[in-house]
């Protein structure tokens, strides 16, 4: 058998400089490097304190980046083609997805997202919130359809029971969306007291089944890091 990889993630660190700070993309990686069952170390990062290292490390690069047997990545999705790629079958699970269209699902969520909790102006936050709410919708309505394998089982299936975006287990595209409505759903409530309305059963079933997975609950910052990082981005509204 072949030697097992030597693997190091570099995440953001806390405020506080003790756990990991708010990184969706530190947070992707983290989840797929637990998902692949690879062995890996974790370092977090403290940003005030870490110039020195970081330029030893990466020159001229925030984390998260990955040293993988010597070799040093920073590209995020380079990293993880990269590693879909190097943790391969038999040794680890594949993780990508088995329909292209669970890739882009929710991708426009996030900047609807910025639009709506940047804008301190009560007249145009009904308008902001419709439109990041559609994009939520969008969503739900994908993860409520049943997938063509699920079709396959049953023909006369018309709402889709599965787990995750691609299926019954989290791929690449889920290590992709879920950090994100982590940080969505923390900040809306906050700054709106906005919750992702009940009636989109399929993204709360979704939600509900992730928030229950290790690889993702484990891998979440503190909600308290999520609103540092957001207290000079996100505004309440003018009254």
């Amino acid at each position: 058998m072949a030697e097992s990889p030597k693997i190091e993630l570099f995440v953001k660190a806390s405020v506080d400089a003790e756990s990991v700070g708010n990184c969706p993309f530190s947070q992707r990686l983290f989840m797929i490097l637990w998902l692949k069952g690879a062995n890996f170390t974790l370092t977090t990062v403290d940003m005030k304190r870490a110039p020195a290292v970081l330029k030893a490390l990466a020159p001229g690069s925030q984390p998260p980046f990955l040293i993988f047997n010597d070799e040093v990545k920073t590209d995020t999705n380079k990293i993880e083609e990269f590693l879909e790629e190097n943790l391969a079958q038999p040794e680890y699970p594949k993780l990508c997805c088995r329909y292209k269209e669970s890739n882009g699902a929710g991708d426009d969520i996030f900047r609807k997202f910025s639009g709506y909790i940047k804008n301190p102006n009560s007249g145009i936050n009904n308008m902001l919130e419709t439109k990041f709410l559609s994009t939520l919708v969008k969503l739900n309505m994908y993860l409520e359809t049943p997938l063509p394998h699920e079709l396959d089982e049953n023909p006369n299936a018309t709402q889709s029971t599965r787990l995750y975006l691609d299926g019954e287990s989290l791929t690449l595209a889920d290590c992709n969306l879920l950090p994100k409505l982590n940080i969505v759903k923390v900040v809306c409530k906050q700054y709106r007291d906005f919750d992702i309305p009940k009636e989109l059963k399929g993204l709360t079933r979704y939600l509900d089944n992730a928030y229950k997975q290790d690889q993702f609950r484990y891998t979440c910052p503190n909600a308290s890091e999520i609103l540092i990082a957001y207290h000079s981005v996100a505004k309440y509204l003018n009254k």
